[in-house]
């Protein structure tokens, strides 16, 4: 019965395959229809994971790199620190990755909407802003 519901209900062209990974394509139609979506909720988490680890991991290995300009005079321990922050941001990365990634997939396929391949991409960059923003303290206000 589910394999019945499966092919029934799924929104996706019959011949529809998973694009690559990053799939971005150019908004702007001046050449042509080459728009790439996503059907599939595990594409969905998939993209956004990647995404996120791409992003997060980059912003915090250049706030290790800072970190190690203004800290070079201690040579000795300075090599450390972008692998601590890589591994740091790798595990946030994969937490909000999976998090929002699945709740994309499942909003998503519950609605039966196609996602555009930016979309993950959106989510990762406002994965890595949320983690910036939540690193200031807040004094005053809220």
């Amino acid at each position: 019965m589910s394999f019945l519901l499966k092919y029934q209900v799924t929104t996706a062209p019959i011949s529809y395959t998973t694009p690559p990974f990053p799939s971005l394509y150019w908004p702007f139609p001046i050449s042509g229809a080459q728009i790439e979506y996503l059907y599939n909720a595990h594409d969905m988490w998939r993209f956004t994971l990647l995404w996120t680890l791409i992003i997060v991991v980059a912003t915090h290995l250049v706030a290790a790199g800072y970190a190690m300009i203004t800290q070079w005079r201690s040579w000795k321990v300075i090599w450390i620190v972008p692998v601590i922050y890589g591994l740091v941001g790798g595990v946030e990365a994969l937490i909000a990755g999976s998090v929002v990634g699945g709740l994309l997939g499942g909003v998503y396929t519950a609605g039966f909407f196609n996602m555009s391949t930016w979309i993950p991409f959106l989510w990762g960059i406002i994965n890595a802003l949320v983690l910036i923003l939540s690193s200031f303290a807040i004094q005053g206000g809220l």
